[in-house]
Protein backbone atom coordinates (compact mmCIF):
# COMPACT_ATOMS: atom_id res chain seq x y z
CA UNK A 1 0.00 0.00 0.00
CA UNK A 2 1.61 3.22 -1.21
CA UNK A 3 0.31 6.64 -0.22
CA UNK A 4 0.66 9.70 -2.40
CA UNK A 5 0.65 9.79 -6.19
CA UNK A 6 2.14 6.77 -7.97
CA UNK A 7 2.40 6.89 -11.80
CA UNK A 8 1.66 3.59 -13.49
CA UNK A 9 1.08 2.13 -16.97
CA UNK A 10 -2.64 3.01 -17.06
CA UNK A 11 -2.59 6.21 -15.06
CA UNK A 12 -1.56 7.63 -11.70
CA UNK A 13 -2.88 6.03 -8.52
CA UNK A 14 -3.70 8.47 -5.70
CA UNK A 15 -4.12 7.26 -2.12
CA UNK A 16 -4.76 9.36 0.96
CA UNK A 17 -5.82 8.59 4.53
CA UNK A 18 -9.03 10.23 5.85
CA UNK A 19 -10.79 7.66 8.08
CA UNK A 20 -13.60 9.96 9.32
CA UNK A 21 -14.35 11.73 6.02
CA UNK A 22 -17.72 11.21 4.35
CA UNK A 23 -16.16 11.73 0.92
CA UNK A 24 -12.86 12.79 -0.60
CA UNK A 25 -12.33 14.36 -4.03
CA UNK A 26 -9.11 14.29 -6.03
CA UNK A 27 -8.57 17.74 -7.54
CA UNK A 28 -6.50 17.95 -10.71
CA UNK A 29 -5.40 21.33 -12.06
CA UNK A 30 -4.76 22.71 -15.52
CA UNK A 31 -3.59 26.19 -14.63
CA UNK A 32 -6.35 27.56 -12.39
CA UNK A 33 -8.94 25.20 -13.84
CA UNK A 34 -9.85 22.52 -11.30
CA UNK A 35 -11.22 19.10 -12.23
CA UNK A 36 -12.68 17.06 -9.37
CA UNK A 37 -12.91 13.30 -9.29
CA UNK A 38 -14.58 11.43 -6.44
CA UNK A 39 -12.36 8.86 -4.74
CA UNK A 40 -13.48 5.45 -3.47
CA UNK A 41 -13.11 4.36 0.13
CA UNK A 42 -10.82 1.49 1.07
CA UNK A 43 -11.01 1.20 4.85
CA UNK A 44 -9.38 4.32 6.30
CA UNK A 45 -8.04 5.33 2.88
CA UNK A 46 -9.42 6.91 -0.25
CA UNK A 47 -8.16 5.86 -3.70
CA UNK A 48 -8.54 7.08 -7.28
CA UNK A 49 -6.84 6.47 -10.63
CA UNK A 50 -6.58 9.31 -13.10
CA UNK A 51 -4.87 10.27 -16.34
CA UNK A 52 -2.40 12.52 -14.52
CA UNK A 53 1.09 12.25 -15.97
CA UNK A 54 4.18 13.48 -14.12
CA UNK A 55 4.03 17.24 -13.77
CA UNK A 56 0.31 17.33 -13.04
CA UNK A 57 -0.71 19.53 -10.12
CA UNK A 58 -3.21 18.13 -7.65
CA UNK A 59 -4.74 18.34 -4.18
CA UNK A 60 -7.66 16.94 -2.20
CA UNK A 61 -10.96 18.13 -0.74
CA UNK A 62 -12.72 16.22 2.03
CA UNK A 63 -16.28 16.43 3.36
CA UNK A 64 -17.57 15.39 6.76
CA UNK A 65 -18.52 16.85 10.10
CA UNK A 66 -17.25 20.30 10.99
CA UNK A 67 -16.98 19.97 14.76
CA UNK A 68 -13.77 21.74 15.88
CA UNK A 69 -14.60 21.18 19.53
CA UNK A 70 -14.52 17.43 18.78
CA UNK A 71 -11.40 17.67 16.59
CA UNK A 72 -13.22 17.36 13.24
CA UNK A 73 -12.46 20.07 10.70
CA UNK A 74 -13.90 18.81 7.42
CA UNK A 75 -14.58 21.65 5.00
CA UNK A 76 -14.89 21.02 1.26
CA UNK A 77 -13.88 24.63 0.57
CA UNK A 78 -10.36 23.86 1.73
CA UNK A 79 -7.85 22.52 -0.80
CA UNK A 80 -5.58 20.08 1.01
CA UNK A 81 -1.96 19.19 0.31
CA UNK A 82 -1.13 15.51 -0.02
CA UNK A 83 0.73 14.44 3.17
CA UNK A 84 3.06 12.39 0.94
CA UNK A 85 3.80 15.19 -1.55
CA UNK A 86 7.47 15.52 -2.49
CA UNK A 87 7.24 18.66 -4.66
CA UNK A 88 4.97 21.72 -4.71
CA UNK A 89 4.21 24.26 -7.41
CA UNK A 90 4.93 27.26 -5.15
CA UNK A 91 5.67 28.33 -1.60
CA UNK A 92 3.10 28.66 1.15
CA UNK A 93 1.84 32.14 1.98
CA UNK A 94 -0.24 32.83 5.06
CA UNK A 95 -3.62 34.55 4.86
CA UNK A 96 -6.51 34.47 7.38
CA UNK A 97 -8.73 32.94 4.67
CA UNK A 98 -6.90 29.66 5.19
CA UNK A 99 -8.73 29.30 8.52
CA UNK A 100 -12.16 30.68 7.58
CA UNK A 101 -14.86 27.99 7.27
CA UNK A 102 -16.53 28.02 3.85
CA UNK A 103 -13.92 30.23 2.18
CA UNK A 104 -12.44 28.47 -0.83
CA UNK A 105 -8.65 28.18 -0.80
CA UNK A 106 -8.07 26.56 -4.19
CA UNK A 107 -6.16 29.61 -5.41
CA UNK A 108 -4.24 30.07 -2.15
CA UNK A 109 -2.81 26.67 -1.27
CA UNK A 110 0.18 25.25 -3.18
CA UNK A 111 -0.54 22.17 -5.27
CA UNK A 112 1.39 18.95 -5.04
CA UNK A 113 3.08 17.81 -8.25
CA UNK A 114 2.93 14.25 -9.56
CA UNK A 115 6.58 13.17 -9.67
CA UNK A 116 8.23 10.79 -12.04
CA UNK A 117 9.69 7.56 -10.74
CA UNK A 118 12.79 8.89 -9.01
CA UNK A 119 16.18 7.22 -9.42
CA UNK A 120 17.46 5.36 -6.39
CA UNK A 121 20.85 6.43 -5.08
CA UNK A 122 23.33 3.58 -4.72
CA UNK A 123 23.44 2.83 -0.98
CA UNK A 124 26.65 3.80 0.78
CA UNK A 125 27.67 4.17 4.42
CA UNK A 126 27.27 7.69 5.82
CA UNK A 127 30.24 9.95 5.10
CA UNK A 128 30.05 11.39 8.61
CA UNK A 129 31.42 9.41 11.55
CA UNK A 130 31.16 10.22 15.26
CA UNK A 131 33.86 12.61 16.42
CA UNK A 132 33.73 14.74 13.28
CA UNK A 133 32.77 18.37 12.70
CA UNK A 134 29.15 19.21 11.86
CA UNK A 135 28.55 22.57 10.19
CA UNK A 136 25.02 23.83 10.84
CA UNK A 137 23.77 26.05 8.04
CA UNK A 138 20.71 27.93 6.87
CA UNK A 139 20.90 27.47 3.10
CA UNK A 140 19.65 30.94 2.21
CA UNK A 141 21.65 32.81 4.86
CA UNK A 142 24.84 30.95 3.98
CA UNK A 143 24.76 31.59 0.24
CA UNK A 144 22.61 34.66 -0.51
CA UNK A 145 25.50 37.15 -0.30
CA UNK A 146 28.40 35.00 -1.44
CA UNK A 147 30.14 37.02 -4.19
CA UNK A 148 31.51 33.98 -6.04
CA UNK A 149 28.18 32.15 -6.30
CA UNK A 150 26.19 33.14 -9.42
CA UNK A 151 23.22 35.32 -8.53
CA UNK A 152 20.73 32.85 -9.96
CA UNK A 153 21.97 30.17 -7.56
CA UNK A 154 22.28 32.23 -4.40
CA UNK A 155 19.90 31.23 -1.65
CA UNK A 156 19.25 27.76 -3.06
CA UNK A 157 20.30 24.22 -2.28
CA UNK A 158 22.19 24.13 -5.59
CA UNK A 159 24.47 26.91 -4.32
CA UNK A 160 25.89 24.49 -1.75
CA UNK A 161 27.48 22.56 -4.59
CA UNK A 162 29.30 25.61 -5.94
CA UNK A 163 33.11 25.27 -5.74
CA UNK A 164 33.39 28.40 -3.57
CA UNK A 165 31.11 26.94 -0.89
CA UNK A 166 32.72 23.52 -1.05
CA UNK A 167 36.18 25.11 -0.81
CA UNK A 168 35.17 26.91 2.39
CA UNK A 169 33.73 23.73 3.92
CA UNK A 170 36.81 21.77 2.91
CA UNK A 171 39.13 24.35 4.45
CA UNK A 172 37.29 23.89 7.74
CA UNK A 173 37.50 20.10 7.41
CA UNK A 174 33.73 19.83 7.74
CA UNK A 175 32.65 16.21 8.12
CA UNK A 176 28.98 16.92 7.46
CA UNK A 177 26.86 19.96 6.72
CA UNK A 178 23.60 20.00 8.67
CA UNK A 179 20.92 21.84 6.71
CA UNK A 180 18.30 23.71 8.65
CA UNK A 181 14.84 22.82 7.28
CA UNK A 182 14.53 22.78 3.51
CA UNK A 183 11.02 21.32 3.52
CA UNK A 184 8.28 23.82 2.60
CA UNK A 185 6.93 25.84 5.53
CA UNK A 186 4.39 28.57 6.20
CA UNK A 187 4.82 31.77 8.20
CA UNK A 188 3.36 31.91 11.69
CA UNK A 189 0.20 34.00 11.47
CA UNK A 190 1.54 36.85 13.60
CA UNK A 191 4.47 37.55 11.27
CA UNK A 192 2.90 38.99 8.06
CA UNK A 193 1.21 41.89 9.90
CA UNK A 194 4.64 42.77 11.32
CA UNK A 195 6.22 42.73 7.86
CA UNK A 196 8.30 39.69 8.87
CA UNK A 197 8.67 36.16 7.56
CA UNK A 198 9.96 32.85 8.87
CA UNK A 199 13.62 32.54 7.87
CA UNK A 200 14.47 29.26 9.61
CA UNK A 201 11.80 26.88 8.28
CA UNK A 202 10.75 25.19 11.53
CA UNK A 203 7.05 25.41 10.63
CA UNK A 204 6.47 22.75 7.95
CA UNK A 205 3.15 21.63 6.52
CA UNK A 206 3.94 18.16 5.16
CA UNK A 207 7.25 16.38 5.76
CA UNK A 208 8.64 15.53 2.30
CA UNK A 209 7.77 18.47 0.06
CA UNK A 210 10.91 20.53 -0.61
CA UNK A 211 10.49 24.28 -0.43
CA UNK A 212 10.28 25.63 -4.01
CA UNK A 213 12.15 28.78 -3.03
CA UNK A 214 15.13 26.99 -1.49
CA UNK A 215 15.12 24.03 -3.84
CA UNK A 216 13.47 25.05 -7.14
CA UNK A 217 14.91 22.00 -8.87
CA UNK A 218 13.14 19.69 -6.44
CA UNK A 219 14.41 16.27 -5.54
CA UNK A 220 16.87 16.25 -8.43
CA UNK A 221 18.52 19.46 -7.18
CA UNK A 222 18.95 18.04 -3.70
CA UNK A 223 20.31 14.74 -5.01
CA UNK A 224 22.87 16.44 -7.25
CA UNK A 225 23.98 18.75 -4.45
CA UNK A 226 24.43 15.83 -2.05
CA UNK A 227 26.48 14.00 -4.70
CA UNK A 228 28.77 17.01 -5.13
CA UNK A 229 29.30 17.33 -1.39
CA UNK A 230 29.94 13.60 -1.06
CA UNK A 231 32.56 13.84 -3.80
CA UNK A 232 34.33 16.39 -1.59
CA UNK A 233 34.12 14.07 1.43
CA UNK A 234 31.32 16.01 3.12
CA UNK A 235 28.20 14.30 4.44
CA UNK A 236 24.73 15.86 4.46
CA UNK A 237 22.38 15.83 7.46
CA UNK A 238 18.83 17.16 7.16
CA UNK A 239 17.17 18.96 10.05
CA UNK A 240 13.59 17.64 10.14
CA UNK A 241 10.57 18.83 12.13
CA UNK A 242 8.52 15.81 13.18
CA UNK A 243 6.97 17.46 16.24
CA UNK A 244 4.32 19.83 14.86
CA UNK A 245 3.06 21.35 11.62
CA UNK A 246 2.27 24.88 10.47
CA UNK A 247 -1.47 24.23 10.91
CA UNK A 248 -0.86 25.44 14.48
CA UNK A 249 -3.69 25.75 17.02
CA UNK A 250 -7.43 26.09 16.40
CA UNK A 251 -6.87 29.54 14.92
CA UNK A 252 -4.32 28.29 12.41
CA UNK A 253 -4.74 27.44 8.72
CA UNK A 254 -6.32 24.25 7.35
CA UNK A 255 -3.77 23.02 4.83
CA UNK A 256 -3.47 19.23 4.95
CA UNK A 257 -3.73 16.95 7.98
CA UNK A 258 -6.34 19.09 9.75
CA UNK A 259 -8.76 18.66 6.88
CA UNK A 260 -8.08 14.94 6.40
CA UNK A 261 -7.29 13.20 9.67
CA UNK A 262 -6.96 15.77 12.43
CA UNK A 263 -7.98 13.54 15.33
CA UNK A 264 -5.39 10.85 14.56
CA UNK A 265 -2.42 12.88 13.35
CA UNK A 266 -2.42 15.43 16.17
CA UNK A 267 -2.40 14.60 19.88
CA UNK A 268 -5.56 15.59 21.79
CA UNK A 269 -6.51 15.48 25.46
CA UNK A 270 -9.51 13.62 26.88
CA UNK A 271 -11.79 16.56 26.09
CA UNK A 272 -10.75 16.74 22.45
CA UNK A 273 -8.44 19.75 22.73
CA UNK A 274 -5.11 19.92 20.94
CA UNK A 275 -2.11 19.10 23.12
CA UNK A 276 0.63 21.69 22.71
CA UNK A 277 3.85 19.99 23.84
CA UNK A 278 5.79 21.90 21.17
CA UNK A 279 4.84 25.50 21.93
CA UNK A 280 3.68 25.75 18.31
CA UNK A 281 -0.03 24.98 18.68
CA UNK A 282 -0.18 21.27 17.87
CA UNK A 283 1.81 18.09 18.45
CA UNK A 284 2.20 15.15 16.07
CA UNK A 285 0.89 11.95 17.65
CA UNK A 286 3.64 9.34 17.40
CA UNK A 287 1.42 6.96 19.33
CA UNK A 288 -0.37 6.46 16.00
CA UNK A 289 1.24 3.88 13.66
CA UNK A 290 0.27 5.99 10.63
CA UNK A 291 2.24 8.98 11.91
CA UNK A 292 5.30 6.81 12.58
CA UNK A 293 5.07 5.24 9.13
CA UNK A 294 4.86 8.69 7.51
CA UNK A 295 7.99 9.72 9.42
CA UNK A 296 9.87 6.60 8.33
CA UNK A 297 8.67 7.01 4.75
CA UNK A 298 10.08 10.54 4.82
CA UNK A 299 13.47 9.32 6.01
CA UNK A 300 13.54 6.52 3.45
CA UNK A 301 12.63 8.98 0.69
CA UNK A 302 15.54 11.28 1.45
CA UNK A 303 18.00 8.42 1.81
CA UNK A 304 16.90 6.41 -1.26
CA UNK A 305 16.39 9.29 -3.65
CA UNK A 306 18.87 11.90 -2.40
CA UNK A 307 21.62 9.96 -0.59
CA UNK A 308 21.19 11.79 2.72
CA UNK A 309 23.63 10.64 5.43
CA UNK A 310 21.47 11.34 8.43
CA UNK A 311 18.95 13.47 10.22
CA UNK A 312 18.69 15.90 13.12
CA UNK A 313 15.26 15.86 14.76
CA UNK A 314 13.85 19.09 16.15
CA UNK A 315 12.18 18.70 19.58
CA UNK A 316 12.84 14.98 19.31
CA UNK A 317 11.10 13.84 22.56
CA UNK A 318 7.79 14.32 20.71
CA UNK A 319 8.70 11.28 18.62
CA UNK A 320 8.68 9.19 21.80
CA UNK A 321 5.51 10.64 23.37
CA UNK A 322 2.18 8.88 23.69
CA UNK A 323 1.54 11.13 25.53
CA UNK A 324 4.56 10.94 27.91
CA UNK A 325 8.16 10.34 26.83
CA UNK A 326 9.29 6.70 26.71
CA UNK A 327 12.91 5.73 26.07
CA UNK A 328 11.68 2.50 24.46
CA UNK A 329 9.06 4.15 22.24
CA UNK A 330 8.18 2.19 19.06
CA UNK A 331 9.71 4.71 16.64
CA UNK A 332 13.24 3.91 17.85
CA UNK A 333 12.95 0.17 17.21
CA UNK A 334 11.18 0.73 13.90
CA UNK A 335 13.96 2.95 12.57
CA UNK A 336 16.62 0.54 13.84
CA UNK A 337 14.90 -2.37 12.07
CA UNK A 338 14.57 -0.56 8.74
CA UNK A 339 17.37 -1.73 6.42
CA UNK A 340 17.48 1.63 4.65
CA UNK A 341 17.67 3.66 7.86
CA UNK A 342 19.51 1.47 10.35
CA UNK A 343 22.98 2.85 9.56
CA UNK A 344 22.01 6.52 9.18
CA UNK A 345 23.28 9.25 11.52
CA UNK A 346 20.46 10.13 13.94
CA UNK A 347 20.73 13.27 16.09
CA UNK A 348 18.17 14.30 18.68
CA UNK A 349 17.44 17.73 19.99
CA UNK A 350 16.58 16.02 23.27
CA UNK A 351 14.08 18.48 24.72
CA UNK A 352 10.64 19.91 24.09
CA UNK A 353 8.46 22.36 26.08
CA UNK A 354 6.01 19.66 27.21
CA UNK A 355 5.87 18.08 30.69
CA UNK A 356 8.96 15.94 31.29
CA UNK A 357 10.33 17.19 28.00
CA UNK A 358 14.01 17.53 28.93
CA UNK A 359 15.45 14.12 28.00
CA UNK A 360 19.17 14.74 27.46
CA UNK A 361 20.94 11.38 27.66
CA UNK A 362 17.75 9.29 27.39
CA UNK A 363 17.83 8.46 23.68
CA UNK A 364 18.99 5.09 22.28
CA UNK A 365 22.68 4.26 22.21
CA UNK A 366 22.90 4.61 18.44
CA UNK A 367 21.57 8.19 18.55
CA UNK A 368 23.68 11.30 19.01
CA UNK A 369 22.26 14.17 21.06
CA UNK A 370 22.66 17.93 21.09
CA UNK A 371 24.32 18.69 24.41
CA UNK A 372 23.16 22.05 25.72
CA UNK A 373 24.88 21.31 29.02
CA UNK A 374 28.19 21.50 27.15
CA UNK A 375 27.21 24.89 25.73
CA UNK A 376 26.09 26.33 29.04
CA UNK A 377 28.83 24.88 31.25
CA UNK A 378 31.63 25.90 28.90
CA UNK A 379 30.21 29.41 28.54
CA UNK A 380 29.87 29.77 32.31
CA UNK A 381 33.43 28.64 32.92
CA UNK A 382 34.81 31.26 30.55
CA UNK A 383 32.39 33.87 31.91
CA UNK A 384 33.97 33.25 35.30
CA UNK A 385 31.21 31.55 37.29
CA UNK A 386 31.65 27.92 36.21
CA UNK A 387 33.88 25.32 37.83
CA UNK A 388 36.88 23.57 36.40
CA UNK A 389 35.48 20.20 37.47
CA UNK A 390 32.36 20.67 35.40
CA UNK A 391 34.45 21.88 32.48
CA UNK A 392 36.61 18.73 32.67
CA UNK A 393 33.50 16.55 32.59
CA UNK A 394 32.30 18.29 29.43
CA UNK A 395 35.73 18.06 27.77
CA UNK A 396 35.83 14.34 28.53
CA UNK A 397 32.55 13.55 26.79
CA UNK A 398 29.93 14.21 29.48
CA UNK A 399 29.99 10.74 31.01
CA UNK A 400 27.55 11.96 33.66
CA UNK A 401 24.98 12.22 30.87
CA UNK A 402 25.95 9.50 28.41
CA UNK A 403 28.05 7.00 30.33
CA UNK A 404 31.44 5.80 29.07
CA UNK A 405 30.47 5.98 25.37
CA UNK A 406 29.83 9.59 24.55
CA UNK A 407 26.99 10.34 22.17
CA UNK A 408 27.37 14.06 22.65
CA UNK A 409 27.17 16.68 19.93
CA UNK A 410 29.10 19.50 21.58
CA UNK A 411 28.45 23.10 20.58
CA UNK A 412 29.05 26.60 21.88
CA UNK A 413 26.40 28.27 19.71
CA UNK A 414 23.61 27.12 17.42
CA UNK A 415 21.02 28.74 15.17
CA UNK A 416 18.80 29.17 18.24
CA UNK A 417 20.39 31.57 20.73
CA UNK A 418 23.32 33.97 20.73
CA UNK A 419 25.92 33.67 18.00
CA UNK A 420 29.45 32.88 19.15
CA UNK A 421 30.58 36.49 18.72
CA UNK A 422 27.48 37.83 20.46
CA UNK A 423 28.04 35.48 23.41
CA UNK A 424 31.00 37.62 24.49
CA UNK A 425 29.52 40.97 23.44
CA UNK A 426 26.00 40.99 24.91
CA UNK A 427 24.90 40.22 28.45
CA UNK A 428 21.22 40.10 27.45
CA UNK A 429 19.02 39.51 24.42
CA UNK A 430 18.17 42.31 21.99
CA UNK A 431 15.18 41.01 20.05
CA UNK A 432 13.29 44.25 19.46
CA UNK A 433 13.26 43.70 15.69
CA UNK A 434 11.07 40.62 16.18
CA UNK A 435 8.03 42.70 17.08
CA UNK A 436 7.36 41.15 20.49
CA UNK A 437 8.86 43.90 22.69
CA UNK A 438 11.94 41.80 23.41
CA UNK A 439 9.86 39.13 25.21
CA UNK A 440 10.73 36.26 22.88
CA UNK A 441 13.86 34.16 22.93
CA UNK A 442 15.81 32.63 25.78
CA UNK A 443 16.32 34.79 28.87
CA UNK A 444 19.44 33.11 30.28
CA UNK A 445 22.14 32.95 27.63
CA UNK A 446 25.19 32.43 29.88
CA UNK A 447 26.68 35.34 27.93
CA UNK A 448 28.74 38.38 28.93
CA UNK A 449 29.74 41.62 27.28
CA UNK A 450 33.31 42.24 28.50
CA UNK A 451 32.50 45.72 29.68
CA UNK A 452 30.21 47.19 27.04
CA UNK A 453 26.89 46.04 25.63
CA UNK A 454 27.20 45.52 21.90
CA UNK A 455 29.70 47.05 19.45
CA UNK A 456 32.73 48.75 20.97
CA UNK A 457 35.77 50.64 19.72
CA UNK A 458 37.64 50.13 22.97
CA UNK A 459 40.79 48.14 22.09
CA UNK A 460 40.86 46.47 25.51
CA UNK A 461 37.28 45.24 25.16
CA UNK A 462 37.95 44.07 21.61
CA UNK A 463 41.05 42.19 22.77
CA UNK A 464 39.14 40.47 25.59
CA UNK A 465 36.35 39.46 23.26
CA UNK A 466 38.82 38.10 20.72
CA UNK A 467 40.59 36.07 23.40
CA UNK A 468 37.31 34.72 24.76
CA UNK A 469 36.06 33.60 21.35
CA UNK A 470 39.33 31.82 20.66
CA UNK A 471 39.26 30.14 24.05
CA UNK A 472 35.69 28.98 23.52
CA UNK A 473 36.56 27.57 20.11
CA UNK A 474 39.66 25.77 21.38
CA UNK A 475 37.58 24.22 24.15
CA UNK A 476 35.06 23.01 21.57
CA UNK A 477 37.66 21.54 19.24
CA UNK A 478 39.42 19.79 22.13
CA UNK A 479 36.27 18.05 23.39
CA UNK A 480 35.32 14.40 23.14
CA UNK A 481 32.26 13.69 21.02
CA UNK A 482 31.12 15.16 17.75
CA UNK A 483 31.34 18.95 17.54
CA UNK A 484 29.08 21.45 15.81
CA UNK A 485 29.88 24.90 14.44
CA UNK A 486 27.13 27.16 13.14
CA UNK A 487 27.81 28.79 9.78
CA UNK A 488 29.52 32.15 10.15
CA UNK A 489 30.71 31.65 13.71
CA UNK A 490 34.10 30.80 12.25
CA UNK A 491 34.47 34.40 11.13
CA UNK A 492 32.61 36.39 13.76
CA UNK A 493 29.06 36.72 12.52
CA UNK A 494 26.79 38.86 14.68
CA UNK A 495 23.04 39.19 15.01
CA UNK A 496 23.45 42.31 17.18
CA UNK A 497 22.34 40.40 20.25
CA UNK A 498 19.19 38.92 18.69
CA UNK A 499 18.97 35.40 20.10
CA UNK A 500 15.77 34.37 18.30
CA UNK A 501 16.28 35.58 14.75
CA UNK A 502 13.87 33.06 13.19
CA UNK A 503 11.89 35.87 11.57
CA UNK A 504 14.81 37.90 10.22
CA UNK A 505 15.30 36.97 6.57
CA UNK A 506 17.60 39.92 5.97
CA UNK A 507 21.12 41.22 6.56
CA UNK A 508 20.83 40.47 10.28
CA UNK A 509 21.11 36.73 9.55
CA UNK A 510 22.68 36.65 6.10
CA UNK A 511 26.40 35.86 6.22
CA UNK A 512 28.56 38.83 5.28
CA UNK A 513 31.36 37.22 3.26
CA UNK A 514 32.99 40.54 2.43
CA UNK A 515 33.48 41.80 5.98
CA UNK A 516 34.36 38.59 7.77
CA UNK A 517 37.11 38.24 10.37
CA UNK A 518 39.73 36.40 8.34
CA UNK A 519 42.16 36.08 11.23
CA UNK A 520 39.53 34.26 13.26
CA UNK A 521 38.70 32.14 10.24
CA UNK A 522 42.36 31.19 9.92
CA UNK A 523 42.40 30.26 13.61
CA UNK A 524 39.36 28.01 13.21
CA UNK A 525 40.84 26.41 10.09
CA UNK A 526 44.00 25.57 12.05
CA UNK A 527 41.97 24.04 14.89
CA UNK A 528 39.91 22.08 12.39
CA UNK A 529 42.98 20.82 10.57
CA UNK A 530 44.47 19.54 13.80
CA UNK A 531 41.27 17.83 14.89
CA UNK A 532 40.66 16.29 11.46
CA UNK A 533 44.15 14.80 11.48
CA UNK A 534 43.26 13.04 14.74
CA UNK A 535 39.49 12.68 14.36
CA UNK A 536 39.37 9.06 15.53
CA UNK A 537 40.69 10.21 18.91
CA UNK A 538 37.57 12.14 19.77
CA UNK A 539 34.91 9.45 19.68
CA UNK A 540 35.98 8.36 23.18
CA UNK A 541 38.10 9.94 25.88
CA UNK A 542 41.56 8.46 26.54
CA UNK A 543 41.60 5.79 29.25
CA UNK A 544 45.00 6.91 30.51
CA UNK A 545 45.97 10.45 31.42
CA UNK A 546 46.71 13.03 34.08
CA UNK A 547 44.77 16.10 35.14
CA UNK A 548 47.23 18.78 36.23
CA UNK A 549 46.63 22.00 38.13
CA UNK A 550 47.85 25.41 36.90
CA UNK A 551 51.02 24.74 38.92
CA UNK A 552 51.70 21.61 36.89
CA UNK A 553 51.02 19.23 39.77
CA UNK A 554 48.27 16.58 39.83
CA UNK A 555 44.91 18.11 40.68
CA UNK A 556 43.88 17.71 44.32
CA UNK A 557 40.32 17.20 45.53
CA UNK A 558 40.41 20.68 46.99
CA UNK A 559 41.43 22.18 43.64
CA UNK A 560 38.66 20.27 41.82
CA UNK A 561 36.09 21.64 44.25
CA UNK A 562 37.41 25.19 44.54
CA UNK A 563 35.42 27.60 42.31
CA UNK A 564 38.50 29.81 42.14
CA UNK A 565 40.61 27.18 40.36
CA UNK A 566 41.34 29.00 37.14
CA UNK A 567 42.44 26.26 34.79
CA UNK A 568 43.97 22.87 34.22
CA UNK A 569 45.94 20.75 31.81
CA UNK A 570 44.97 17.29 30.64
CA UNK A 571 47.90 15.16 29.48
CA UNK A 572 47.01 11.93 27.72
CA UNK A 573 49.25 8.97 28.52
CA UNK A 574 47.65 6.83 25.85
CA UNK A 575 50.46 6.00 23.41
CA UNK A 576 47.95 6.00 20.54
CA UNK A 577 46.76 9.52 21.40
CA UNK A 578 49.60 11.52 22.94
CA UNK A 579 47.96 14.93 23.24
CA UNK A 580 47.54 17.67 25.82
CA UNK A 581 44.75 20.14 26.51
CA UNK A 582 45.27 23.29 28.53
CA UNK A 583 42.75 25.80 29.87
CA UNK A 584 43.75 29.09 31.50
CA UNK A 585 40.90 31.35 32.58
CA UNK A 586 43.19 34.05 33.95
CA UNK A 587 45.13 34.24 30.70
CA UNK A 588 41.91 33.84 28.67
CA UNK A 589 43.49 31.06 26.63
CA UNK A 590 43.01 27.40 25.77
CA UNK A 591 44.72 25.04 23.39
CA UNK A 592 45.46 21.51 22.32
CA UNK A 593 48.62 19.92 20.98
CA UNK A 594 50.05 16.51 20.19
Amino acid sequence: MTYGATPGPTGTIFRVRAPEAQSVALCLFEGDHEIRQEMRREGSDWVAEAAAPPGTCYGYRATGAFEPEQGRWFDASKLLVDPYATELDRRFAYTPSLNAFGTDTGRLVPKAIVSEHLPVVEPAPPVFTHGGLIYEANVRALTILHPDVPKELRGTVAALAHPAIIAHLTRLHVSAIELMPIVAWIDERHLPPLGLSNAWGYNPVVPMALDPGLCPGGVNELRETVAALHAAGIGVILDLVFNHTGESDIFGPTLSFRGLDNRSVYAHDSEGRLINDTGCGNTLNFGQPYVRELARATLRHFVRHCGIDGFRFDLAPVMARSPGFHADAPIFAEIAADPILADRILIAEPWDPGPGGYQLGAFPENWLEWNDRFRDDVRRFWRGDGTVGTLATRLAGSSDLFGPHSRSVNFIAAHDGMTLADTVAYAGRHNWANGEENRDGQCDNASWNNGAEGPSDDPNIIARRTADVRALLATLFASTGSIMLTAGDEFGRTQLGNNNAYCQDNHLTWLDWGDRDRLLEDHVAALAQWRAAHSSWFATFPRLGDWLSPSGQPMTIAEWEDPATSGLTYRSLDSDRPYSIYVDRIGRAAGISA
